[in-house]
C-alpha cells in the first residue's frame, strides 16, 4: 500500500469560524493551528500547505486561566544595548486582544515559508462580527468525542 501524498492544486480550501468568548486563549490557538495546517482533514500532507481559511471573533473574551494574566509577559528585544521591549498580558488583553491570539498560534506553526503562508489565512476580530460574510464560513465544532 502506497502513502497518498497530496498536490498543491488538489487543495480544497474552506473557510470556519471560531468563537473565543469564555474559552482558554490556548485551547482556541491549538483549534486555529489545526486548521491553518490542515491536520484535521485525512488528506494532511506536512510539506503542502493543505490548511483551511479561519476567522475567530470575540478575542478580547477570551480567557487566561490561573494567574496569566498578572504574570504571563510578552518580551521581545529591539536588536540594541539595554531595549528590551516587556509587554504584560492584562495591559495586552485590553488593547490588543488580537495580537494576544496572533502570538499564542504563531508559536504552533512551523517557522518556515510555508507557516508564513499559513498565517495569512488567519483573520482576527476582537469583537463578534466580520466582514468575511461573503466566503459563507461555517462555525468550526470542536470534536465531540473529546468533550463527552
Amino acid at each position: 500500500m502506497r502513502t497518498y501524498m497530496q498536490k498543491p492544486h488538489e487543495v480544497e480550501r474552506k473557510w470556519y469560524i471560531i468563537d473565543a468568548a469564555g474559552k482558554p486563549l490556548g485551547r482556541t490557538a491549538v483549534q486555529v493551528a489545526d486548521l491553518l495546517r490542515g491536520k484535521c482533514k485525512p488528506t494532511f500532507t506536512p510539506h503542502v500547505d493543505c490548511g483551511d481559511n479561519v476567522i475567530v471573533i470575540n478575542c478580547s473574551k477570551a480567557v487566561l486561566t490561573g494567574k496569566k494574566l498578572q504574570n504571563k509577559r510578552r518580551y521581545r528585544h529591539t536588536g540594541y544595548i539595554g531595549h528590551l521591549k516587556v509587554i504584560e498580558y492584562k495591559h495586552l488583553m485590553t488593547q490588543k486582544p488580537e495580537k494576544a491570539m496572533e502570538f499564542a498560534v504563531k508559536g504552533m506553526i512551523p517557522d518556515t515559508t510555508l507557516g508564513r503562508k499559513q498565517l495569512l489565512r488567519m483573520h482576527l476580530y476582537s469583537g463578534d462580527t466580520h466582514n468575511n460574510q461573503a466566503q459563507n464560513p461555517q462555525l468550526w465544532e470542536a470534536n465531540k468525542e473529546v468533550a463527552e
